[in-house]
């Protein structure tokens, strides 16, 4: 895998977590709130539906470059990167065991990202 399509598969990756932390603090304002029509609550709503959006069009895009198989396991990375940015923006906290879980799931994707594709 070039370095062109890891970047690339790294940026879908982080729209796709600046996705999520906004749908977080869309749900924070919005329990606050108590209505979806209120300005504060939009002001992170749209932002969410528009990163998400382009997460999904650069998906499409890196997929004309990539096997689905070797690019799919990238996404695993937004399984350790949200967490760790919830942490930071929301306080929320993780034990021991998602450090594990963390390390394991980049092993996993490292060992997807250097293997070879099958002879054919």
């Amino acid at each position: 895998m070039t370095l062109w399509v890891v970047s690339a598969l790294l940026f879908v990756v982080s729209l796709m977590v600046a996705g999520q932390l906004f749908f977080k603090a869309t749900a924070l304002v919005l329990q606050q709130e108590g209505t979806w029509q209120s300005a504060k609550v939009l002001f992170y709503f749209v932002p969410s539906l528009a990163i998400y959006g382009l997460a999904t069009l650069a998906w499409i895009w890196v997929l004309q470059y990539v096997e689905l198989s070797r690019a799919y396991p990238f996404m695993a990375l937004a399984f350790v990167l949200v967490p760790i940015f919830s942490a930071w923006f929301f306080g929320e906290h993780q034990g021991w065991r998602y450090y594990i879980g963390v390390s394991l799931i980049c092993i996993g994707v490292m060992l997807t990202a250097t293997s070879s594709s099958p002879a054919q």
